[in-house]
């Protein structure tokens, strides 16, 4: 196991703090309980909301390889185990026989330079720990999910040419998923648990703020009450994520505003709305001119109560 595997709580929260993510307790205690007992990470949550970046801020806080499998219907074992290299198998046994080479054997063609590492075997045969990034595992069949279970029970895999493969260190493994399917009790049974909702206006200023510096308290409260307005007040077929949020901000700043106006609302809704559905049902149900509104009101409500929280009359 990496000693780094050891952090303390603070330490943990410290550098998920140096790498931009912005947590809460509970998120860095499931992640501190998944790294000391060596179990599976699965992180459940609405598309954009940080499932993914968990297992990325860790392969920068252990400074190790971050190993990818995307999940996709219809993945199978071979695209995620490993797959023979036929076409440099063919090569070397065309140049065995232009040589009139008479010894020719399994082995000449079955060996570790033919095979070709799929995500799942490249993280078992790592030589430092890995963090192996299960990627929206409820895209797959129940069939994957049961082979994928056998191999973080045991992390070996037996290929028949080679025989059997054990890990040398077991991965730091997260799993994702957007909850399209539920999931089996065995694999999660097997997995610590954890659930991302989308974030407290707070949060997500802080969020904001960490990933583009160089926006302003006034439109980071303002832009982050907007998007907290949208998903609570809309009915949506795809809310507005974190990586919307923060691509709405920077196209803002591009274009020099430093405050929501409707204008600049109306102008950049394509920052955040990806249907025509959504859009529509946005400029139907609220408009820009009642979001900013929404926005104007909320804000003034913020700033009357942090003045009264900071006046001595008001026993602050």
């Amino acid at each position: 196991m990496s000693q780094k595997s050891t952090l303390s709580m603070p330490e943990l929260r410290t550098a998920f703090e140096a790498h931009g993510y912005i947590s809460d307790k509970e998120l860095l205690t499931t992640v501190y309980l998944a790294l000391k007992l060596e179990k599976p990470l699965l992180v459940e949550g609405a598309p954009g909301v940080g499932k993914t970046e968990i297992a990325k801020v860790l392969s920068k806080v252990f400074d190790t390889e971050l190993i990818r499998l995307q999940c996709y219907e219809g993945l199978d074992e071979n695209k995620a185990l490993y797959e023979w290299n036929y076409q440099r198998q063919l090569i070397k046994i065309q140049m065995l026989r232009d040589t009139a080479c008479q010894n020719l054997s399994e082995d000449d063609v079955f060996s570790l330079d033919y095979l070709l590492e799929r995500p799942l075997l490249k993280a078992i045969r790592a030589e430092k720990r890995p963090v192996l990034l299960i990627d929206e595992i409820d895209k797959t069949d129940e069939e994957f999910e049961a082979f994928l279970f056998e191999i973080l029970s045991d992390f070996q895999i037996s290929i028949p040419e080679l025989g059997t493969v054990s890990a040398k260190h077991i991965p730091i493994v997260v799993l994702t998923s957007n909850h399209d399917r539920e999931l089996s009790e065995g694999l999660r049974r097997r997995c610590v648990y954890l659930y991302i909702d989308y974030p407290t206006i707070d949060k997500e200023i802080n969020i904001i703020r960490a990933k583009i510096p160089e926006v302003t308290e006034n439109l980071a409260l303002q832009i982050a009450t907007a998007v907290n307005h949208l998903r609570n007040s809309l009915t949506l077929s795809k809310q507005p994520s974190i990586a919307e949020t923060l691509d709405w901000t920077r196209a803002l700043i591009a274009m020099h505003a430093d405050h929501l106006d409707s204008t600049m609302v109306k102008q950049t809704m394509g920052l955040l709305f990806k249907n025509r559905d959504d859009l529509t049902a946005f400029q139907k149900d609220m408009g820009a001119d009642g979001l900013c509104a929404a926005v104007k009101q909320a804000t003034s409500m913020t700033n009357t109560a942090c003045h009264c929280h900071n006046d001595a009359s008001c026993g602050g």
